[in-house]
């Protein structure tokens, strides 16, 4: 399931050809802070977690990824067919995964996976998983794995990596010819490059040391045409384990692996609506390199205009660093009007409206959805889920967390 918000019987986006970005999101109207922009669930979802995790770590249903009490949760369903590997929250969730991403041939494909000699590193196990979940989309939902395939970001014209002819190789070599002459190792490196380029990370909740790890993956089709920008107009929030009260009420039906996007501030119409790919605080020289290691572009926003002409320059990087920890420190003196135009680092006001002061979360604020067309003056981090009160005349104090109920 996709959704568009939609406001008065107008659709509040539309997707486009920009040229040299590939399709984009636009902004169809005027919209305000805190607006859902989207809201989707994946096609394709798939674990993080090695093929054969440790002991003792976090247990998770299979299907909706829930965590389930640990040890041995009373509750939880194993799979008739794999007993213990795949552990279920509710027979809706066995049900349900049994004809779609847990099916029969899925099952002992990753059985098989786990009992042959490991993968050398974690990561080719997950996209080992990965890949076991894109061929079985294939056969409960050709039209989704099409969806899947004709993402943007991938090998067109490249020769498959040593990773991928190995993957292919094994997998293929575990499915007894059951996986179809379609396969090739070509479909396979494509497959790899689309997931690299577009999965979107379910993550842990925000760690008391700041640590937050990848649960599981997912492909959103729709939610992948929300270009980067590294000073973003929205941000993705998701609400894993939360329950049905708080800021997940606030967005509406929320399942557990669905993502929103909201708006961080007001977007005139015609204008494109973009994510940050990464937390906003890093350096112009990691951004770039990130961006063109993972997703294949240099990026040339407003933002990156500007540092590129300091990016060789130590000092002036590391002067920025400390304006932007001098704004989070002393941001309860707020920001009066033109201020932000004096600073050394022009994008310091987004920084001190738009970040969450909590130690080492950088994530980035938006408003709560609008209620009965009034705008909300709380402001929700996409990252550890603080909310704080928004304080029109400048910053927002450590001071002013709510309390979630």
């Amino acid at each position: 399931m996709s959704t568009t918000a939609e406001h008065g019987g107008v659709q509040s986006t539309t997707v486009t050809q920009i040229q040299g970005r590939g399709r984009a999101v636009i902004a169809s109207k005027p919209l305000k802070a805190g607006e859902i922009v989207h809201k989707d669930s994946p096609v394709l979802l798939y674990s993080a977690l090695p093929l054969n995790p440790r002991r003792g770590g976090a247990v998770y249903c299979s299907h909706c990824f829930k965590t389930l009490p640990n040890p041995n949760p009373p509750s939880a369903l194993p799979c008739p067919l794999c007993s213990s590997s795949a552990l279920f929250c509710s027979p809706a969730c066995l049900s349900t995964a049994l004809q779609s991403s847990h099916t029969p041939w899925a099952c002992q494909t990753l059985t098989r996976l786990r009992n042959s000699p490991p993968l050398r590193t974690e990561e080719l196990q997950v996209q080992a998983r990965f890949l076991v979940a894109a061929y079985n989309l294939s056969r409960v939902s050709p039209s989704d794995f099409q969806r899947v395939l004709g993402l943007d970001g991938g090998w067109s014209g490249c020769q498959p990596d040593a990773d991928a002819i190995f993957l292919h190789s094994l997998i293929t070599s575990l499915c007894d010819g059951e996986v179809t002459s379609f396969f090739t190792v070509e479909v396979t490196a494509a497959l790899l490059a689309k997931d690299r380029a577009n999965a979107f990370g379910l993550m842990e909740p925000f760690g008391d040391k700041g640590d937050r790890s990848v649960r599981a993956y997912g492909i959103y089709p729709n939610a992948s045409f929300f270009n980067h920008d590294c000073l973003p107009n929205a941000c993705r929030f998701d609400y894993v384990d939360s329950d049905s009260s708080g800021a997940a009420a606030a967005n509406g039906s929320v399942c557990n692996t669905d993502v929103v996007v909201r708006l961080i501030h007001d977007v005139p119409q015609g204008r494109e609506i973009c994510l940050s790919y990464f937390p906003v605080n890093l350096k112009y020289s990691e951004r770039q390199r990130r961006l063109k290691e993972d997703y294949g572009f240099t990026c040339t926003c407003d933002r990156c205009n500007v540092e590129a002409n300091w990016s060789d320059n130590e000092e002036e990087e590391e002067a920025m660093e400390e304006d932007i920890d001098e704004l989070m420190v002393d941001e309860d003196d707020g920001v009066k009007e033109g201020e932000e135009e004096e600073s050394d680092f022009p994008h310091a006001y987004f920084f001190l409206r738009y970040m969450c002061n909590r130690e080492n979360c950088w994530g980035t604020l938006a408003p709560l959805p609008p209620s009965n067309g009034t705008l909300s003056s709380v402001m929700e981090c996409n990252v550890c889920g603080n909310l704080k009160k928004n304080d029109d005349e400048g910053g927002m104090d450590g001071d002013d967390a709510l309390e979630e109920e």
